[in-house]
């Protein structure tokens, strides 16, 4: 039998903020082209292994990890790995909406431009591509020179998502990215989350149960910085097998 493929794989994972032991030995294998979820109570580690995964937290002093995390089966914390490289390969959406002050067009290809391309051409059709994808063409494609910053939270949102999408990655991960966003806004970040797994592999933080159960394929419930359980979604919900699993989903904690 060949070994089975993975996108994403944690091994032996431990995470440290200076003494405090933020994630513990986590072991996780995240398919290719599907949604994973996360789910647990605040300061449970979820946002903390969302971005080790391209490696933000990199930013913080006093952060480091033990074991692996392997993309496409390379670790992305070895040596030789250029993490400007690994962030084009993973692309990040964060929880408020944070378009740069510059046009909507300049929003879209910014992270092209810094990559020194500057046919107008491909720069075009990056934006007109990466805004179909959102379903923003229609919106925007007659203001692509107007500021951002005026469109709405939603618009911005799917914006953000464009403007991670036009640099080609292969992973999204999404920080809770519907969090600051109204009921209509949420729904179409939700489609988009339901089209976008076609092409791409998508990580998902969410404080929403329900959310998770729409968008996700598969959910992990974090708890104290521990993975307490990982399934397919629907089993997680409907017969999980730990204890804490099944008081988090019913509301006894959490």
């Amino acid at each position: 039998m060949s070994k089975k493929f993975y996108k994403l794989e944690s091994k032996n994972l431990n995470a440290f903020y200076g003494s405090f032991h933020a994630l513990k030995n986590i072991n996780m294998a995240m398919e290719e082209k599907a949604v994973t979820a996360f789910i647990g109570p605040s300061g449970c580690g979820k946002s903390t292994f969302l971005r080790t995964l391209n490696r933000m937290n990199d930013y913080i002093d006093g952060f480091r990890v033990e074991g692996d995390i392997l993309l496409d089966g390379r670790d992305i914390y070895g040596r030789d790995v250029r993490v400007d490289e690994l962030r084009k390969e993973v692309g990040m959406v964060f929880q408020k909406p944070n378009p740069f002050p510059k046009t909507i067009f300049e929003n879209v290809v910014y992270g092209l431009r810094i990559q020194g391309i500057k046919d107008k051409r491909v720069l075009a059709e990056t934006a007109e591509n990466s805004l179909r994808q959102t379903a923003l063409w229609e919106e925007v494609k007659d203001k692509l020179d107007q500021s951002a910053l005026a469109l709405s939270g939603g618009q911005q949102q799917r914006l953000c998502i464009a403007r991670a999408l036009a640099i080609s990655p292969s992973v999204i991960l999404m920080d809770e990215p519907t969090s600051a966003l109204d009921p209509i806004s949420t729904a179409k970040i939700e489609e988009l989350i339901y089209e976008l797994k076609q092409a791409y592999t998508i990580i998902i933080v969410t404080h929403n149960m329900q959310q998770a159960g729409r968008v996700s394929d598969y959910t992990a419930f974090f708890y104290i910085g521990e993975l307490v359980e990982y399934a397919k979604t629907k089993t997680l919900f409907t017969s999980p097998k730990h204890e804490r699993t099944q008081n988090y989903i019913t509301g006894r904690f959490g």
